[in-house]
């Protein structure tokens, strides 16, 4: 089949592994949009199925980790599946201009929503200017 078909092998889809030195645990790179704004970044991502309790988003040394766990009891015996259920799990590099210790994150339908501040000295001003 092709490989952009919608009935492609589950061998062929985007499930990853971890280095090779860390850890060969297969996991999902969720999708993810990064908006910049004049007060900081707001980030989300799609992460249907993970549990909410176990959701872990953190910040450290600039590297911001998202990594969720998902449910897979499933009730019955699965005929056919077009997708592997497995942990999500991303990593970015953030700059240190932004205030980790003000940022919010919500998780609802699926979706994680995470906006993290710019830190006062990092957000443009306007210099007064006198005359005189």
């Amino acid at each position: 089949m092709a490989a952009n078909g919608i009935t492609e092998r589950n061998e062929d889809r985007a499930v990853q592994t971890r280095e090779e030195t860390r850890s060969n645990e297969k996991y999902i790179r969720p999708a993810v949009n990064i908006i910049e704004t004049e007060e900081g970044l707001t980030l989300t991502a799609d992460l249907p199925g993970a549990n909410k309790g176990a959701l872990d988003v953190n910040v450290e040394k600039g590297i911001l980790t998202i990594s969720a766990p998902v449910d897979h009891s499933m009730p019955g015996r699965p005929a056919y599946t077009e997708f592997e259920l497995a942990p999500y799990y991303r990593q970015f590099t953030i700059p240190e201009s932004l205030d980790h210790e003000k940022a919010k994150a919500e998780y609802i339908n699926g979706i994680l929503t995470l906006r993290i501040p710019k830190a006062e000295v990092a957000k443009p001003r306007k210099i007064e200017v006198t005359v005189g």
